[in-house]
């Protein structure tokens, strides 16, 4: 009886360490002074959410780029609705196996932040923005493969 305990203890306890952390921010200023403030870090940001195929499919390409390229801090933020935190985005990042940082945005007042992240978006996503310690460059489109999505981001870095 005593080990059937440890053993579940154990299991439950294992499932806990993979599953991705995924911090929530209720507005952008919040998650750009936590997660987007070292000076020193250069940083591609995605905006996705579950719901949007583009964006689904661009992932695979975050994620390479987030495996290959360890002078970068790659961000996924997603816009997916708070209500579904653990019904929808944490079994979808299981699913997926994503490895790169992953945080939820839930203020859905997209005009009091948008401007903040680009003063041209007009909202749509897939969005990627790069922040270096001199410049920030902000597109509004999904890449369609990797070689692009690193060319891109090499156009910006080099």
């Amino acid at each position: 009886m005593k080990y059937t305990f440890l053993l579940v203890f154990l299991f439950v306890f294992s499932i806990q360490i993979q599953a991705q952390k995924v911090a929530i921010f209720d507005s952008y200023s919040d998650l750009e002074k936590t997660v987007l403030s070292d000076e020193k870090t250069t940083y591609v940001v995605n905006f996705w959410a579950t719901w949007c195929p583009p964006c689904v499919e661009e992932l695979p390409l975050f994620e390479k780029l987030n495996s290959e390229n360890k002078n970068l801090k790659v961000v996924l933020v997603s816009l997916d609705f708070k209500n579904q935190y653990e019904s929808k985005l944490l079994p979808f990042l299981e699913k997926n196996k994503i490895a790169s940082e992953v945080v939820l945005l839930t203020d859905k007042d997209y005009n009091s932040w948008l401007s903040m992240v680009d003063k041209d978006w007009s909202g749509s996503i897939p969005a990627t923005l790069v922040i270096t310690k001199n410049k920030r460059k902000f597109v509004e489109k999904m890449f369609s493969n990797y070689e692009e999505l690193n060319q891109y981001i090499n156009s910006i870095i080099n």
